[in-house]
């Protein structure tokens, strides 16, 4: 893999309820939880990872559930949507299922020549399957009620609001590698060659749409993916050299990770593919035991305490 940004690594969102987000992606959507750690800034927090079998860069869906929280509000300096690519026919098994499930659908049609149902998970969070126009060949993760013709492939795109497009895209295109796709109404489609799936990143232009509130059931940050170290570090002076603030490199046991908040408001991250999920336990028990970073193991009764019952 080349020296390059290859599309999107992870998405971090905030949820209200950890039980019900656990059950909502794991029972509802199929995915499987391949890590179940605490946010390593507040530890009596869960920090959920959703993904395919191994949590391959590219189908990493993350959460932090805090309890209650009030609701967040969508608008400008935020990212708004998540993509994930799903099978050719496979929307008529999700209208139905959404259906059984009380999902609320907010949306159908074709974008970009691409066939599409949006919905919203229990905390309004918007989330669009899409059928996209070359197959997408990565082994998804099946469960005994979404088999593989149906099951979703990991991200096909994310959505990102803003009052303008201009400084955010010269991030896309100057530094990340991204070029532009094409545009419907004021919608902009920027795509990485660099990878087939995880690739676009879409661009709303909106002037007169209010500020964003990050809370419940919205999206927190965005990451994009390098496949190690060096390659980050490399990235970091293209950033610098972009008159934007970036942070140190900082170890989030599974990956290594930069934050800088990009010209329109959004929180972006560059993580490494490497360590990867199955550093401290083996694939095949992904997500069935809560793994705690080292600062707080000798801490982990206490956590374990407060942390609410997943059953």
């Amino acid at each position: 893999m080349e020296n390059r940004i290859t599309g999107i690594h992870h998405i971090t969102a905030i949820a209200g309820n950890a039980k019900r987000n656990f059950d909502f992606y794991t029972k509802v959507l199929g995915l499987r939880l391949v890590k179940k750690t605490v946010n390593f800034d507040d530890p009596g927090t869960y920090h959920f990872y959703f993904g395919d079998e191994t949590g391959t860069p590219g189908t990493i869906l993350t959460f932090f559930p805090w309890e209650g929280i009030q609701q967040g509000k969508t608008g400008t300096g935020m990212a708004t949507d998540i993509g994930y690519s799903v099978p050719g026919k496979s929307l008529d098994f999700w209208k139905e299922r959404f259906k059984k499930y009380n999902v609320k659908v907010t949306d159908t049609g074709k974008r970009f020549g691409e066939d599409y149902i949006s919905f919203e998970d229990p905390d309004g969070l918007s989330l669009t399957l899409i059928v996209p126009a070359s197959a997408d060949d990565r082994k998804p993760w099946e469960t005994s009620e979404v088999k593989a013709d149906a099951a979703t492939r990991g991200f096909h795109s994310i959505t990102l609001k803003l009052r303008k497009v201009e400084a955010t895209a010269s991030v896309l295109t100057n530094i990340f590698g991204y070029t532009l796709q094409g545009k419907e109404g004021n919608r902009y489609r920027y795509v990485t060659d660099a990878v087939p799936n995880a690739s676009v990143v879409d661009l709303i232009e909106a002037p007169d749409e209010a500020p964003a509130i990050n809370a419940g059931g919205t999206i927190h940050h965005v990451a994009f993916r390098v496949k190690d170290e060096a390659t980050q570090m490399a990235f970091r002076e293209k950033v610098v050299k972009h008159g934007l603030s970036i942070t140190p490199k900082i170890d989030r046991n599974y990956f290594f990770s930069l934050y800088f908040r990009e010209p329109g408001g959004v929180l972006f991250e560059i993580a490494t593919d490497n360590p990867g999920f199955a550093v401290d336990e083996p694939v095949n028990e992904l997500g069935k035991n809560l793994k705690l970073p080292q600062q707080y193991e000798s801490h982990r009764a206490k956590i374990e305490q407060v942390l609410p019952v997943l059953n």
